[in-house]
């Protein structure tokens, strides 16, 4: 008898995300799932839109790990009430216990930005590093206030942990950008010191496909490294 297919592999981390918010005991609406992703884990992994959370329960439910109910009452739209099921709460554990501890994958468009600052001045990507910081400083006001008010629920002890992080998150976040308006000005420095330049005023290196030879160093070190 062959054994029963594992209906969570492949389940993508979003969808873990979802079934974690239903492990509080309570019933949720797809609205309440998205308010409280908005201000919690919104803050260091996912702020979905309501069709994404809605398409995640759907899925869920679909293979037995959610299960939902309509609840009406006189004269309001019912309203589909979703809890999490027993193998839905024994396949997120297993999840939150045994999945391997992935890479942050880190998609900063502000140093995306930077990296290509040749094609800006810097005056200008200073002006964007402030917007940053505002940026940031805004999320660090909402991420403390959030902490502060669920701070007297036993039930979300952990959840507060992960917002009192993010509140050291992003202070750091704010130390790093304001280190880069020195860092701007020093690779404006460097930067003048190219001597030649395409038609189009792009900046030629004095060694074409130097990262190349980088990349190949790189890669060997890492092996002799795993060989030892």
């Amino acid at each position: 008898m062959s054994a029963p297919e594992d209906v969570s592999r492949g389940l993508p981390a979003t969808s873990w995300a979802v079934l974690g918010m239903l492990t509080f005991g309570e019933e949720l609406t797809g609205n309440d799932l998205k308010k409280w992703a908005d201000w919690s884990v919104g803050f260091f992994y996912w702020s979905p839109s309501i069709s994404q959370v809605y398409a995640e329960l759907k899925k869920l439910e679909g293979i037995g790990f959610v299960e939902s109910r309509v609840v009406s009452e006189p004269g309001v739209r019912g309203r589909r009430l979703y809890a999490i099921t027993e193998s839905g709460t024994d396949a997120v554990r297993t999840w939150s216990r045994e999945a391997p501890v992935e890479v942050p994958v880190l998609k900063h468009g502000v140093m995306l930005r930077l990296w290509m600052g040749h094609l800006n001045d810097p005056a200008r990507l200073k002006a964007l590093v402030g917007a940053h910081i505002a940026n940031v400083e805004e999320q660090l006001r909402r991420a403390e206030l959030h902490a502060d008010h669920a701070d007297n629920e036993p039930a979300w002890s952990y959840p507060v942990m992960t917002l009192r992080w993010s509140v050291r998150y992003f202070r750091a976040e704010i130390d790093l950008a304001r280190g880069l308006l020195d860092d701007i000005d020093r690779a404006s420095e460097e930067f003048a010191k190219v001597s030649e330049r395409d038609r189009l005023g792009s900046p030629l290196p004095m060694t074409p496909g130097r990262w190349k030879n980088i990349e190949d160093h790189v890669v060997s070190l890492t092996q002799s490294q795993h060989n030892i």
